[in-house]
């Protein structure tokens, strides 16, 4: 799927590098990784976040807000009041109130990861838009990675009412999974290779040359299925635009969607300084 899709995206007019970092969590704690993405601090516990997001720790978000971007956050399994999105610097939080979804859930998650693609371009990547920062939290990952969606025609989603068509839900009911090893593996492959089909068709449909994607696994899931404890997970840069990929040429990542098993390993937390030393911002001190 990464080979093929790595074509797809070349066809498309689309390049892209991919590394590792080593995430803050394992098994579960998304946030906590999140957080350390995106304020270049270590956290790997519930106290080390409320202490950050009470902070005024100059986050990625809050970058691109002080450089003039509109910030949006997409969190689709969130359902009440988030805080957080103030300290982060996001001036507008789409969420399972206001995302308009009318199909059923997956499981954990609210909605397909194509249904929150296609909302988030139609509320904000209409032609004409300012520029934009983006996160976008996907949900049709998390465990327990059954049912799976299908993915359906971009033009045929709708408010995502399509999804009750049980067709397009694959894989049987979340306990069918419970207590048997390598079926949750392979529902949890199958989850993955939906997550990336979706992603990857979401640029092909939707992709421009001002389009920068950013996206990584934000933690392992339980050793249970991978055998082994680790925290290296793949982050990718995908740019239609030529000189924004050669901004991190001296970081040595893979060409394409696969980080080689040689590709550099960083902690998750250097990722802000790196980036923002990559293109041209000297990150502030605190």
């Amino acid at each position: 799927l990464l080979d093929s899709g790595t074509k797809q995206l070349q066809a498309a007019g689309f390049g892209a590098r991919s590394g590792f970092l080593s995430s803050s969590t394992v098994g579960g704690g998304s946030w906590l990784a999140h957080a350390s993405t995106l304020s270049g601090l270590y956290i790997s516990n519930q106290q080390r976040y409320r202490t950050l997001t009470s902070s005024n720790r100059l986050t990625l978000t809050s970058a691109f807000r002080k450089a003039g971007w509109n910030t949006v956050s997409v969190e689709p399994e969130i359902d009440r009041a988030w805080p957080e999105g103030r300290f982060y610097g996001y001036e507008k939080d789409y969420d399972l109130r206001n995302l308009g979804y009318q199909g059923p859930r997956f499981s954990y998650a609210t909605m397909p990861d194509q249904y929150t693609y296609s909302k988030f371009q139609q509320a904000e990547r209409q032609p004409g838009h300012a520029p934009l920062f983006a996160e976008i939290t996907t949900v049709s990952s998390h465990s327990p990675w059954t049912p799976i969606p299908t993915m359906v025609d971009w033009d045929k989603i709708g408010d995502g009412s399509i999804f009750n068509d049980p067709t397009l839900q694959r894989g049987g009911s979340p306990g069918s999974v419970v207590g048997n090893k390598d079926v949750l593996r392979a529902s949890y492959i199958n989850s993955i290779k939906y997550s990336l089909t979706a992603l990857i068709s979401y640029v092909q449909r939707y992709g421009d040359k001002n389009l920068v994607l950013v996206f990584l696994g934000d933690h392992q899931p339980s050793p249970v299925l991978t055998g082994k404890t680790t925290r290296d997970v793949p982050i990718t840069i995908v740019a239609a635009d030529p000189t924004v990929l050669a901004k991190v040429s001296s970081w040595n990542w893979t060409p394409g969607l696969r980080p080689a098993r040689t590709a550099p390993v960083w902690r998750m937390d250097t990722f802000r300084n790196k980036f923002m030393t990559a293109y041209g911002s000297t990150p502030e001190s605190r």
